[in-house]
């Protein structure tokens, strides 16, 4: 394995990070996590375009321009001859003094990972998993506006505790005002009568890619879909539901809160657009060697 750090391709055991780095210290950064399928990058320009723009968020300045970081990405890649696998895409403040001022920093850093991946066990996907609602609220607009992917995870962290705590694979997060944000990794869509829904992200929900490829995906099969405010009684109630994700891919939703949903197992719909999103990541752009 070789990993990108600042312009070196150092190996595993090598690869190494300033103890007063601010993304470590502070979880001063953003970050994406990109798919590798059949030696082709997942809609990079997707994730790109979302690093770039949760950097400007934050005020963080990006060392490498676009272009270049996808050069970089590339080649990891390419280095790490990954036909299929995971990317952690990553830039921090950078080294600086202790205490949180950012301008102790004069340098951001950028840190590129390329592995395998497997979040949920195969036979889950054909049987659904067991969902909760966390007491752990989504971060409200009012301080860090959710659509940032930054490196703090400390909520989605604990909702995951509750999670495995209550016996279940993954935890829904309310916010403030009551309304389904997202699960602590992954969108989340509930089919009922038909409608294809999932929450905004003036709601909380992250802006996924995996997500807006099912809502491109069920557009050209002519499944009605759209945002909506969304509470867990309409996942207690959904035909189906189902989570969304760049590990997860698409996750059937059996159970929410010991209530079954729908049928408690895959829908037709989950199952159509499952098969579409396996066809199109397998297919889409060009591999890389």
């Amino acid at each position: 394995m070789e990993i990108y750090i600042d312009g070196e391709w150092l190996p595993k055991d090598a690869a190494r990070v300033s103890v007063f780095d601010h993304g470590l210290l502070y979880g001063d950064g953003v970050f994406e996590g990109i798919r590798v399928y059949s030696r082709r990058i997942f809609r990079l320009d997707g994730h790109l375009e979302r690093l770039y723009a949760s950097a400007r968020a934050l005020a963080l300045s990006v060392p490498l321009e676009r272009p270049a970081m996808r050069a970089a990405v590339e080649e990891a890649v390419r280095r790490n001859r990954q036909e299929d696998g995971y990317i952690r895409l990553v830039v921090t403040r950078g080294a600086g003094d202790l205490g949180i001022d950012p301008l102790t920093c004069p340098r951001s850093c950028v840190i590129i990972i390329v592995t395998d991946i497997r979040v949920y066990p195969r036979e889950l996907y054909a049987a659904g998993i067991k969902v909760i609602t966390s007491a752990t609220r989504q971060v409200s607009h009012e301080a860090v506006d959710p659509r940032v992917k930054s490196l703090n995870y400390l909520k989605n962290i604990l909702a995951k505790i509750d999670a495995q705590r209550a016996g279940a694979h993954e935890a829904i997060m309310l916010n403030s005002t009551g309304y389904i944000a997202e699960c602590t990794a992954d969108n989340l869509f509930v089919v009922r009568r038909g409608r294809l829904l999932t929450p905004s992200p003036q709601d909380g929900a992250l802006e996924g890619v995996t997500r807006g490829a099912v809502l491109q995906l069920a557009a050209e099969a002519g499944v009605d879909a759209a945002e909506a405010h969304l509470t867990r009684y309409d996942v207690y109630t959904a035909d189906e539901a189902f989570l969304t994700g760049t590990g997860a891919e698409l996750m059937p939703v059996a159970e929410l809160d010991g209530r079954p949903v729908g049928s408690a197992k895959p829908g037709p719909i989950t199952r159509r657009l499952t098969e579409a999103f396996h066809a199109l990541v397998h297919h889409e752009g060009e591999p890389l060697w």
